[in-house]
């Protein structure tokens, strides 16, 4: 599961790395490609093949399909990565590097390449090292019109009376974070982001107001949105599943998109004009004395926690609808907060962030299994960010990460909790036991045994894959025994692997969508 590790790794770092061999190993990967390929991380995956005698006499050899041919592997990967090469000839080789390595920074999106054994070892010049990879390459804002565009964009701004601000999860690989975030502050519109954008903007800005979810937003926020005579849409990240079945999608009407290489205003397309440029235009240009004012400002709601001392005498069971925002008063600055694909994934979107706290959902590749690995890269980032003294100011031991996940995903890629304990990093993980996958019953099949899965002792985990006796675990069924975990001096401070499952209703969810589908099943049950 290095592959999903890496993944996490990219998305905080930067451009992360994996090296995998010949066949088996990059095809075992090629999942994770295709999902950093669908959500814009950046990973230069390297593949090590057999030597060039070998490919060159068409030997029979392991780790192929045993016909001589060589090459079907690196054309499956076309598909996923943004640019592919195949090292051969060391005189060639170091520019062929750069060229794949320049795509990778461009696209924000995987690139692949060949490196056969017997290459491995050869000297070639270092010569290139010294120039670093030509930034005006880079450059998308070749378009004569891009002055003219970024007037248009001020000129709606100044004549909107009830603007608005969408701020996605596409911000993050064009670069414009920071900007959007000033944009966010400069103006005091109201302000949402998207299931891919959480985590990266500052949610407690009184004018940020949580996930925009469509048709399942409260009331208040829907007609907000309805209302808005603009909308200024920064880096969008259109899937289905990310605009909750395109009730998310805002009109062209009122919106101006703002993608990686091309605005959308209207029923125009202005190509070549880079997101990083109209973000920073605008901060540098913007006129906050001819911007609408919100006054009163609309009351719209906020994520908000639960307090923990509502929890400390209730007895009943444990459910969705509660346990997010509960879990959310041991967040701190700092912490990498992830959920997996299911109820988890759902759950986590209503946990009010404190600052600098990266929060990654599943979006739209949606591979069960992920988060855990990924977990392991995130903590692994993390603990080498804080080391190099690039983390927010804080300390080994002052931010953790932090994983819930269902028990169905957790069975998939469990062994990697081995890595985690090798490495000893700082994982809290929250287990969902609702005895399989919720999400899938709340599709289709509520009652099929397909969604079954076998009943494991998941906190003798830690144990079988070598963690320590004294390495804390917990259970909990009910909200007192729950908040009991939240306040344990262990949790909230220790170090290493820390484990907690929660039991919660095999058809519990999330408020939204699961529970809509679910009903409709339901419904369809009784007319049947």
């Amino acid at each position: 599961m290095l592959d999903f590790s890496k993944s996490k790794i990219r998305r905080i770092k930067g451009i992360g790395a994996i090296i995998t061999t010949f066949g088996v190993g990059e095809l075992s990967a090629v999942n994770a490609i295709a999902g950093a390929y669908v959500e814009l991380s950046p990973v230069f995956h390297i593949v090590g093949t057999p030597p060039r005698a070998s490919q060159d006499a068409r030997l029979l050899i392991h780790h192929t399909f045993a016909d001589g041919e060589y090459g079907q592997f690196a054309k499956m990967h076309a598909h996923v990565t943004v640019a592919q090469t195949s090292l051969w000839d060391p005189r060639t080789s170091a520019q062929q590097i750069d060229t794949v390595l320049q795509q990778c920074l461009i696209h924000h999106r995987p690139v692949y390449i060949q490196i056969p054994v017997d290459l491995v070892a050869v000297n070639i010049s270092s010569a290139r090292l010294q120039t670093p990879l030509s930034s005006s390459a880079m450059d998308v804002n070749f378009s004569p019109e891009r002055e003219a565009v970024l007037a248009k964009i001020l000129e709606r701004i100044y004549s909107a009376k009830r603007p608005v601000i969408i701020a996605d999860g596409e911000c993050r690989p064009f670069g414009i974070v920071s900007d959007v975030q000033a944009l966010i502050d400069t103006t005091g519109w109201p302000t949402w982001t998207t299931n891919f954008g959480k985590g990266l903007f500052d949610e407690t800005r009184s004018n940020f107001h949580g996930i925009y979810r469509g048709e399942f937003s409260d009331r208040s926020v829907k007609e907000t949105i309805d209302r808005a005579d603009l909308i200024l849409f920064f880096g969008p990240h259109l899937s289905s599943s990310n605009t909750y079945g395109f009730t998310a999608l805002p009109t062209s009407k009122v919106a101006i998109f703002i993608k990686s290489t091309q605005v959308e205003l209207g029923s125009d397309i202005f190509r070549d004009v880079s997101a990083s440029y109209v973000a920073s235009g605008l901060l540098h240009h913007i006129d906050v004395n001819k911007i609408a004012k919100y006054d009163p400002y609309p009351l719209l709601p906020r994520d908000s926690q639960l307090p923990l001392s509502a929890l400390a005498d209730d007895s009943g069971l444990i459910y969705q609808d509660k346990l997010w925002r509960s879990i959310a008063n041991i967040l701190r600055p700092g912490d990498i907060v992830l959920g997996e694909t299911g109820t988890a994934g759902y759950g986590v979107r209503d946990m009010p962030l404190p600052p600098h706290t990266r929060l990654f959902t599943p979006v739209t590749w949606l591979s069960i299994g992920f988060m855990l690995p990924a977990a392991q890269g995130a903590a692994l980032a993390q603990r080498e960010m804080i080391a190099e003294s690039n983390y927010y100011g804080l300390k080994q031991g002052q931010a953790r990460t932090i994983l819930l996940i269902g028990d169905g995903s957790f069975q998939m890629t469990a062994q990697e909790l081995a890595t985690i304990i090798r490495h000893n990093l700082d994982v809290v993980i929250f287990l969902i036991n609702n005895d399989g996958y919720t999400i899938e019953r709340c599709i289709h099949g509520r009652k099929q045994e397909y969604n079954d899965i076998s009943t494991w002792r998941h906190l003798h985990a830690p144990h079988l894959f070598g963690a320590s006796k004294d390495t804390y675990t917990a259970t909990c069924r009910t909200w007192s025994e729950l908040h009991d975990v939240l306040i344990n001096a262990q949790l909230g401070s220790g170090s290493g692997l820390r484990m907690v499952e929660v039991f919660m209703d095999r058809e519990d969810a999330p408020t939204g969508p699961l529970l809509q589908y679910l009903e409709t099943q339901k419904a369809k049950e009784t007319l049947a």
